[in-house]
């Protein structure tokens, strides 16, 4: 019987305020370690404060399971982090406001620029604001995602939830492997 811990990578990604830092610490078992500064360009319009460079959090299963997650920033400037964030990953989380201009841009943009990524691991999407927001709705998100050519689960989440965000990791899990059970 093996004694090795079982280590595991989750990236959640999108853009700023979309609650990449927020879904981290309501599911982290450890106090979260986020790279957050004062914003000091148009972010400050969405809020106060952005990472810059990385969040992170720690679900413990067990004694010998542990699974890592890791937020990047949303800004564009940060793009290099992005690639060296996923290294090693199982998969991706994206998270979308669904109350910026243009969430479809968003969807878009992301997905580019994690196509490598994307290609070689798994991505669940969660569209938060939802309810703060309800165009578009759910339905554009998967229309979007099928005109995309991706396939990817869609869930309304809200970030400050641990179950939804415990929602988006047992899809990322399950789209891993069918056999996992939550």
């Amino acid at each position: 019987m093996s004694t090795e811990t079982i280590h595991k990578k989750i990236i959640f990604t999108g853009p700023v305020g979309a609650g990449k830092t927020t879904a981290i610490q309501s599911m982290s078992d450890i106090p979260i370690i986020s790279t957050n500064e004062a914003a000091s360009d148009m972010t400050k319009q969405r809020k106060s404060n952005t990472t810059v460079a990385m969040d992170y959090g720690q679900i413990k299963i067990g004694n010998k399971e542990r699974i890592h997650l890791y937020g990047t920033p949303g800004q564009e400037r940060f793009d290099f982090m992005w690639e060296i964030l996923t290294k090693g990953a199982l998969g991706l989380i994206l998270l979308l406001d669904n109350s910026r201009e243009n969430p479809q841009q968003d969807l878009k943009f992301y997905t580019q620029a994690f196509s490598e990524f994307i290609s070689k691991g798994e991505l669940v999407v969660g569209i938060t604001r939802i309810d703060d927001t309800n165009k578009p709705d759910i339905n554009n998100y998967r229309n979007w995602i099928d005109e995309l050519q991706i396939r990817a689960p869609v869930f309304s989440v809200d970030a400050r939830e641990r179950q939804d965000v415990s929602s988006l990791i047992q899809a990322l899990l399950y789209t891993l492997d069918p056999g996992v059970t939550a």
